[in-house]
C-alpha cells in the first residue's frame, strides 16, 4: 500500500506492507486524510536541517549521546544515530474512511461503517491504518468523507472550549485564526458567544467573518488589548483562546491585557509562556494549557488499550469531542467547505507539501484523497525491497535469518550484529508491527523484504532462523509456532513469563520424533557469552570448593507505567534480572535447590517492591550466589557488579569494563566500553545452527533461570517461600 513518509526535509510515497489487525482495533481504507498544515509542516522542516544544526539547538541530547558513547562505544553511537536520522517518518494525525476488519473486542463497529480516526501514532497518510477503538468513531449520515478526515483538527479546536468553559452570551477573544482558530470561532458561536478574532494576516480575519466571526481586531492597531477593551465596552474579554503559534511570550501577555477580572486564557497554540506576575494578578486571572483532543490524550491506558472513563466522571473524552463535532459539521453548524483550499491525491503528496509551503496565499486547510479499491491486490502484509538478493542468497551458503520486532534494541544492537556477521547471515525479513518501521528498517539493513505479520516469516522455507525481540509477553508464544514451523529461534530474554509457557516449550522439544532433528533455541542470555564471563569460568572451572557469587545490580528507576512494568514486560524481575540467574547457572553449571527471597516495602509509590530486592540461591553443587536488585540508586554509579569469592581468590567484576582477581596468577581484564556478549551470543547461535558446535546454552539452562525468575517473582507477589 502506499504511504507518505517524511525523509530528510521532504515527502515522498513508498510502498509499505499494510497493518495487521489487533485485538481492541479496527483496520480502515481510507478516502481522505487532512494535512497538518502547523504541526506536520514543521516537522517536515526539521527532517532537513542537518545534524550538526540539531545538535546546536539541543545540547541536552549531545551530552546524552557522548554518555552513551563513553559507555557503549563510538560505533553503537554511530548504529544509534545512523536509525534516528535515517530512517523516514510516517505523518498525518487526521483522516475518515471505511472500515474492512474489527479485531477482537470490538462490538459496536463493523466492516463497511464510515469512521473518522485520530492520533499521530495511527492516522497516517495511509491506504489502510489500524486504529484502537478510542481513536476511531462513526461519521454521520450524510458526512463526506472529506470533511469527516478533519475529525482531530476539530477535537483540538473542541478541547480549547471544553477548558475555556464558554457561558451563553459571554465575549471572547480568538488569537490566531489558521485553521484551529477558524474552528474555535465558529464553536464559540455555535456556543452562543460574542467572537472577536484577531490575525497577521488579514484575508483570514475576512474569512473567519464570513463564517459568522462577530467583531475584528485588524493588524497595525495601535494596540489589541486596547482594541479588545473598546470593544467590550472597556470591560474586556470574558476569556481568551490562543490558537497562535510563536516563540514569543508577547502574544500571551497581550491576552492577559485583553481580559476582564477573573476571566480565563487559554493556550491551544504553541506560543511562548513566560508570563509577568503583575498581568495576572490583580485581575485573578484564571490561565489554562489545552491538551489535544482531550482526556485520554497521552494515556496508554486509554488510547491503546481500551480503558474508556466514565462518562458520569468524565463527560468529554477525545473520543466524545471527535464525536460531537462530527455531529455538528453534519448538521451545518460548523462550515468546512471554505477553508478547505485543495485536495491532492496521495500519489501527489510531494506537491501537496510543496504547495502548502510556497502557495503565495497561505493555504487554510489541505487534503489528501485516497484510490477507493475494493481489494488491495498482492499479499498487503509483505513488500518486498531488495528484490536482486533473493536469487544472489541462494547461492551463498549463508543462514537466511528474519527479524521478529523491529524495535530500538533490534536496530542498535542484533542488527548491526547481523551485518558485522555477513560472513554467517542474511538478513532475508523485518518483521515490525508498524509497516513504514519494518520497511525503513530492511531498507537500512539490506533485507529482502518487510512485513507487518511474524507468520509470513514462519511460512516463508527461505527463513531458516528467527530473531524473536517483540515485547516479553509474546516471546513465548512467538517461539513455540517458530519451533513448531521448524524455524531456529533466537529469542531476546526472558523465554517466556509463566509457568505453563515454559512447560509448552519443554514439552515441544520432549515430544520431538526420536531420528527428528531439533531446532537450535537460544535465549539472549548474553552475559554468560562476555568475555569477562569466560575469564571468569576459565578461572573457577577447576575450583575444589563451593563458590559464594554476589551481584549487585544498580538498575535504576523506570516509571512504574513504563511499557517493561507492565504486563507486557512481566517486570523488571522477569525481564532483566534473568540474565543474572542464567550467569549463576553457567559459572555454577548446576541445578538450584532453594531460593529465598527478600524486598523492601517502599515508603511511597514513588518505587515499588518488585524491583528492589534480594534473592539468594542454593546450588546443587554447594554454591550460594545472591543478587541485589535495585531502582534506588544513582544511575551515575555502574550499573552491575559482581564479587566472587573461591579457593582462596576474590574475582570482581565491574560493569563489563574491567575484571580485578586477587589470590591467582591469572590476569586480569580491561575493555574501553562495557563488554556484554551481544554479538557473542549471535555468533555462537549461527555456529549452532550450521551444526559446526553444540547448543550455545543446553535447554535445561535455559529453563532453569526462567524458573528462577518465575520463583522470584512469585515470592515477590505472593509472600515468601519457605522449601
Amino acid at each position: 500500500m502506499n504511504q507518505v513518509i517524511i525523509r530528510q526535509g521532504s515527502a515522498v510515497v513508498e510502498q509499505i506492507p499494510a497493518p495487521e489487525i489487533r485485538e481492541g482495533t479496527v483496520l480502515v481504507q481510507v478516502d481522505h486524510s487532512c494535512i497538518s498544515i502547523g504541526t506536520e509542516i514543521s516537522g517536515l522542516q526539521t527532517s532537513g536541517v542537518p545534524l550538526w544544526k540539531r545538535a546546536v539547538q539541543q545540547p541536552d541530547k549531545v551530552r546524552k549521546l557522548m554518555q552513551i558513547a563513553a559507555a557503549q562505544g563510538l560505533s553503537h553511537t554511530r548504529n544509534m544515530l545512523k536509525v534516528k536520522t535515517g530512517s523516514g517518518q510516517p505523518s498525518g494525525y487526521s483522516a475518515a474512511g471505511t472500515v474492512i476488519e474489527v479485531g477482537a473486542g470490538i462490538t459496536d463497529l463493523k466492516a463497511g461503517d464510515r469512521v473518522a480516526c485520530a492520533g499521530a501514532q495511527f492516522a497516517h497518510h495511509a491506504e489502510i491504518i489500524r486504529v484502537p477503538r478510542n481513536l476511531v468513531t462513526p461519521v454521520p449520515e450524510g458526512l463526506e468523507m472529506a470533511e469527516a478526515s478533519t475529525v482531530t483538527l476539530g477535537a483540538i479546536a473542541m478541547q480549547g472550549l471544553r477548558r475555556a468553559a464558554p457561558t451563553l452570551g459571554e465575549t471572547f477573544v480568538v488569537i490566531g485564526l489558521g485553521i484551529l482558530g477558524q474552528l474555535t470561532a465558529q464553536l464559540l458561536k455555535a456556543n452562543g458567544c460574542r467572537v472577536i478574532g484577531t490575525d497577521l494576516d488579514k484575508d483570514r480575519i475576512a474569512l473567519a467573518q464570513r463564517l459568522g466571526m462577530d467583531l475584528a481586531i485588524w493588524p497595525g492597531e495601535d494596540s489589541s488589548a486596547q482594541a479588545a477593551l473598546r470593544l467590550t465596552d472597556g470591560l474586556g474579554a470574558d476569556g481568551v483562546i490562543i490558537t497562535a503559534a510563536a516563540k514569543s511570550s508577547t502574544i500571551l501577555a497581550e491576552a492577559f491585557r485583553m481580559t476582564r477580572k477573573k476571566g480565563r486564557v487559554v493556550v491551544v497554540g504553541d506560543v511562548g509562556l513566560e508570563i509577568n506576575r503583575s498581568d495576572i494578578y490583580e485581575k485573578e486571572l484564571d490561565f489554562y494549557i489545552s491538551t489535544s483532543y482531550g482526556p485520554g490524550r497521552y494515556d496508554r491506558n486509554y488510547e491503546e488499550k481500551g480503558q474508556d472513563y466514565p462518562l458520569g466522571y468524565v463527560r468529554w473524552t477525545e473520543n466524545r469531542n471527535m464525536r460531537e463535532y462530527l455531529r455538528l459539521v453534519a448538521e451545518g453548524k460548523i462550515r468546512l467547505e471554505p477553508m478547505i483550499s485543495r485536495v491532492f491525491p496521495v500519489s501527489e503528496a510531494a506537491e501537496a507539501y510543496a504547495y502548502i509551503q510556497h502557495a503565495e496565499a497561505k493555504p487554510m486547510m489541505v487534503l489528501l484523497s485516497y484510490p477507493q479499491t475494493a481489494v488491495i491486490s498482492g499479499d498487503r502484509h509483505k513488500v518486498t525491497i531488495n528484490p536482486q538478493l533473493s536469487a544472489r542468497v541462494g547461492m551463498e551458503r549463508k543462514m537466511r535469518i528474519g527479524l521478529i520486532g523491529a524495535g530500538e534494541f533490534a536496530k542498535a544492537m542484533h542488527l548491526p550484529n547481523i551485518n558485522a556477521l555477513s560472513g554467517m547471515f542474511q538478513l532475508q525479513a523485518v518483521m515490525s508491527q508498524t509497516g513504514h518501521n519494518a520497511a525503513e528498517t530492511a531498507k537500512q539493513f539490506g533485507a529482502v523484504y518487510a512485513a507487518t505479520s511474524y507468520r509470513l516469516l514462519l511460512e516463508d522455507p527461505e527463513v531458516e532462523a528467527v530473531l524473536i525481540a517483540t515485547r516479553h509477553d509474546t516471546h513465548a508464544s512467538i517461539v513455540l509456532e517458530a519451533l513448531e514451523a521448524g524455524k531456529h529461534v533466537f529469542v531476546e530474554k526472558p523465554l517466556a513469563l509463566t509457568r505453563t509457557e515454559l512447560e509448552d516449550i519443554e514439552k515441544f522439544y520432549a515430544d520431538l520424533p526420536d531420528g527428528k532433528s531439533a531446532p537450535v533455541l537460544v535465549t539472549g542470555f548474553n552475559r554468560r557469552f562476555s568475555p569477562y564471563a569466560a575469564k571468569i569460568k576459565e578461572i573457577t572451572e577447576r575450583r575444589s570448593n563451593p563458590m559464594i557469587l554476589n551481584y549487585r545490580m544498580n538498575a535504576g528507576y523506570l516509571p512504574l507505567d513504563h511499557w517493561t512494568q507492565t504486563e507486557e514486560g512481566g517486570g523488571r524481575n522477569r525481564g532483566e534480572c534473568c540474565h543474572i540467574y542464567d550467569l549463576f547457572t553457567y559459572l555454577t553449571g548446576s541445578r538450584v535447590q532453594r531460593i529465598h527471597v527478600s524486598h523492601i516495602d517502599p515508603a511511597t509509590k514513588h518505587y515499588t517492591h518488585t524491583d528492589n530486592f534480594v534473592a539468594t540461591m542454593e546450588f546443587g553443587d554447594g554454591s550460594v550466589a545472591t543478587v541485589t536488585y535495585t531502582a534506588l540508586g544513582s544511575k551515575s554509579y555502574p550499573k552491575e557488579q559482581m564479587d566472587i569469592y573461591v579457593d582462596g581468590k576474590n574475582i570482581f567484576l565491574d560493569d563489563y569494563r574491567r575484571l580485578l582477581i586477587a589470590g591467582s596468577k591469572a590476569k586480569g581484564l580491561e575493555t574501553k566500553i562495557s563488554s556484554k556478549g551481544q554479538r557473542e551470543t549471535l555468533e555462537r547461535f549461527g555456529e549452532a545452527v550450521q551444526g559446526r558446535t553444540e547448543w550455545p546454552i543446553p535447554l535445561w539452562q535455559q529453563i532453569q533461570a526462567s524458573e528462577i525468575a518465575l520463583e522470584v517473582e512469585r515470592s515477590l507477589t505472593k509472600g515468601m517461600m519457605n522449601p
